[in-house]
């Protein structure tokens, strides 16, 4: 046996983007009690049209179902690389990750974890994530990934929204800290503190505890066995525009990230793909466990205090990467490195997402290692939904086109199918049905979830238009497009004029309110080392974007700044800077 997608998917190759979009179907059982049934809607409408689907067995639990398979029947095969700034290197196969998994599936239920019950991990990047994540999977409780750079009162609103009552901390004094403020309000809900890499009082060893306890922990049958429906997951949401939500995912989750790891980002049946995302961000688990293990590539992991550019390079070459996933920002700055001193012939494939990707990196990347830089697009909420595949030609800036998992749309502002050349919200088609993949909706709160979930569509929020050939082009957040003389404006082309700018580090286009236009566009600018803020200077930017993109894009107003409001995993508040303008100057 090689990898396991052959034990999900009935057909895994394709000649053309056209031959995966059209026979690509979810096979999911009468008793999946979410999702609609793809291969009898094709039987009955289109009953000789060849079929793929991804086989979703009942009581699917990835830690048992991939993890424990490989550990039998390929016990040896290489999973997990991981290596630190110390130099110190740790290399797992999947006998070693299904021991220590067991292991800390016995830690955690020797602590009163059960089925049902929600952990939250500030594991950073640190190698034990795996156990702890796979363990909980094992007793079928709830993982709630988080990151380092909460607070205590963002540890106070998780544990009180999220029901936590354990939490698993890296040895970060700073974030132990932040906890053991939030346990005196919350230590009725948050019962149990497990530390890793250091002994502190009140917490437990996650050592000494993983040292003594069994490598063995037999699968829960009957009411503690887990069932599809079941929740693995619930991320906090960025919150760009309020608190964060909950968004819960199910069991079948892990599935759904075939399409993310064999058809987007590529991987290899024995490679190793390496991720740009620490733990606490959904971005970990699309590109660190699920889909990569089912296809049968390793996964590497770099745990980095700071990120340098160069030391990334260094370990990715010294490790052998054979595919890479990392945001835009990311290769602006991997390209200012002299790219000519390392030995890319390992590398075979590149993907980005979560912002658009600027046109003079994706060329100069192209430049330098041969490689086209493959875009893509999801949301928390979803896996990968708009992609450029392998048998897709890139258009740098373009989010590709849809997977077979979702029907997607773009509707416009009257509700309506949005023609060719048309700004349009991205919506998912759900009347058949939940495609798997797909989260459940936003924990305890119904009014939210029927604000985006409505008259058979999930709304994304994300506004986008469509070329003639197919390729999805992204506009801005719906809150964040500017109304200006009667011209819709996303601000991703503008950013992205401005940042070609030498001068220009990062920035922001928001709306101010105007009495004659409507609103003006607004640059909030964060400049790089060499430039200092000048009136000069903001008329060079001006006539900067006049030259990039149409005239009236460009920025009536500008603002430097020595930095811009941020969530905690980055994401520009432009909401903030929208607010901050209407107060009385």
């Amino acid at each position: 046996m090689a990898s396991l997608l052959n034990r999900y998917v009935s057909q895994t190759d394709f000649d053309s983007y056209e031959d995966f979009k059209q026979n690509f179907r979810i096979n999911i059982p009468d008793n999946f009690n979410f999702a609609y049934d793809v291969v009898d809607v094709y039987a009955e409408e289109q009953p000789e049209k060849k079929a793929l689907g991804i086989n979703i067995p009942d009581n699917f639990n990835f830690a048992y179902d991939v993890v424990d398979v490989y550990a039998e029947e390929q016990p040896e095969k290489k999973a997990l690389v991981w290596c630190d700034d110390n130099g110190d290197e740790r290399i797992f196969n999947f006998k070693d990750l299904a021991e220590y998994s067991n292991k800390a599936a016995n830690i955690l239920k020797k602590f009163g974890i059960k089925k049902g019950d929600s952990v939250m991990l500030m594991l950073k990047s640190r190698y034990e994530f795996w156990f702890c994540l796979l363990g909980l999977h094992r007793i079928g409780a709830t993982a709630v990934p988080a990151t380092h750079m909460l607070t205590k009162k963002d540890i106070v609103y998780r544990v009180e929204r999220g029901n936590i009552s354990m939490v698993i901390c890296a040895p970060d004094v700073n974030v132990l800290d932040y906890v053991d403020e939030a346990y005196d309000e919350v230590s009725s809900i948050l019962r149990t503190r497990i530390a890793i890499g250091m002994k502190r009082d009140g917490w437990i060893s996650f050592e000494e505890e993983l040292e003594a306890e069994s490598a063995e922990f037999e699968r829960p049958v009957g009411e503690e066995a887990t069932d599809n429906d079941d929740i693995l997951l619930n991320y906090f949401s960025s919150g760009t525009t309020g608190f964060p939500k909950m968004v819960l995912h199910k069991f079948t989750y892990p599935l759904a990230h075939i399409i993310t790891a064999k058809y987007w980002q590529n991987v290899e049946d024995g490679g190793l793909h390496y991720t740009v995302a620490d733990s606490g961000w959904a971005k970990c688990e699309w590109g660190k466990i699920y889909g990569q293990w089912i296809a049968g590539s390793a996964v590497f992991v770099y745990d980095y205090e700071r990120f340098a550019a160069d030391r990334m390079l260094d370990n990715a070459i010294k490790y052998g990467v054979t595919t890479f996933c990392a945001p835009p920002t990311i290769y602006r700055f991997l390209i200012r490195e002299d790219l000519s001193k390392y030995d890319f012939s390992n590398l075979k494939y590149c993907v980005t997402a979560g912002e658009p990707l600027n046109p003079e990196v994706y060329e100069k990347f192209l430049e330098i290692t041969g490689l086209k830089l493959m875009e893509g697009f999801g949301q928390t909420e979803t896996v990968v939904t708009l992609a450029t595949y392998p048998w897709l030609e890139p258009k740098p800036g373009s989010m590709g086109q849809p997977s077979p998992e979702y029907s997607i749309e773009l509707l416009n502002a009257e509700g309506k199918p949005a023609e060719v050349g048309e700004e349009g919200e991205i919506v998912i088609h759900t009347s058949f049905g939940n495609p798997p993949g797909i989260f459940t909706g936003y924990g305890s709160e119904p009014e939210r979830t029927a604000a985006v979930w409505h008259d058979g569509y999930y709304h994304t929020g994300d506004m986008a238009w469509k070329d003639e050939d197919g390729y999805f082009w992204f506009v801005g957040r719906a809150d964040d497009i500017i109304k200006t003389s009667g011209y819709r404006v996303g601000p991703f082309e503008v950013e992205s004029a401005l940042i070609e700018h030498p001068a220009v580090l990062e920035c922001a286009i928001t709306g101010v309110p105007d009495p004659i236009r409507g609103q003006i566009i607004k640059a909030t600018i964060v400049l790089t080392k060499n430039y200092t803020a000048s009136e000069e200077l903001k008329k060079e930017l001006q006539d900067h974007v006049k030259k990039v993109t149409a005239p009236y894009k460009y920025p009536r107003a500008i603002e430097f700044v020595t930095e811009l409001p941020k969530t905690i995993s980055g994401k520009i508040r432009r909401v903030e800077i929208r607010d901050h303008d209407k107060e009385p100057q």
